[in-house]
């Protein structure tokens, strides 16, 4: 059986349980029972949450929303483009004293113009912010090695479909439509 950890923020914690039900009996999938919210945070809370979970295999892990969200409008991102890269590098060298393979998912588009429309106060989102935060993201895993899951481009095309009213979270169809590419991109890299 293969062992399989999850990480990431709310959008993970959404897909999780179909990605177990689609990965099936021969997988054995672990994912932490909070938010991963912003990467600094996933990084701190590595040393609690990673004795208490099975060895993994694998790891599928995203961090993104919380570290762009505009949370006074005056500030900008939540975190700054800098200090997310460096919880990402600093998240990826925790990650791979496992040994597991790494999966690293892009942060998936907010349905941007419904949130400007209807949000009077932050936090908010905007996808250029998301699209330049995933191409620090990106380059900081191709760097290292670590596999990319695109998970912006499965969204983007039908974000009224797959994002619900409150502009960030998958729908019932954006679940599974997220979970199939997840599970999908775990078997593909645990099969190659």
């Amino acid at each position: 059986m293969k062992e399989v950890l999850l990480l990431g923020d709310s959008v993970r914690m959404a897909y999780q349980s179909a990605v177990a039900s689609m990965l099936g009996e021969s997988f054995h999938v672990s994912a932490p029972g909070e938010n991963g919210r912003f990467a600094a945070y996933t990084l701190n809370s590595l040393r609690v949450w990673l004795p208490d979970m099975p060895h993994p295999d694998i790891i599928h892990w995203n961090n993104g929303l919380w570290d762009t969200a505009i949370l006074y409008r005056e500030d900008g991102c939540f975190v700054s483009i800098e200090e997310y890269a460096d919880a990402l590098r600093k998240t990826l060298r925790e990650l791979q004293k496992t040994g597991a393979k790494i999966i690293f998912a892009l942060t998936t588009p907010v349905w941007e113009e419904k949130a400007f429309l209807t949000t009077a106060m932050p936090p908010c989102h905007k996808n250029e912010d998301i699209r330049r935060y995933n191409a620090v993201a990106r380059t900081v895993m191709e760097q290292n090695g670590v596999i990319i899951n695109d998970l912006y481009c499965v969204v983007e095309p039908h974000i009224k479909e797959y994002i619900c009213e409150d502009m960030i979270h998958p729908t019932e169809i954006g679940k599974s439509v997220l979970a199939s590419a997840v599970s999908d991109k775990i078997r593909e890299v645990l099969h190659d």
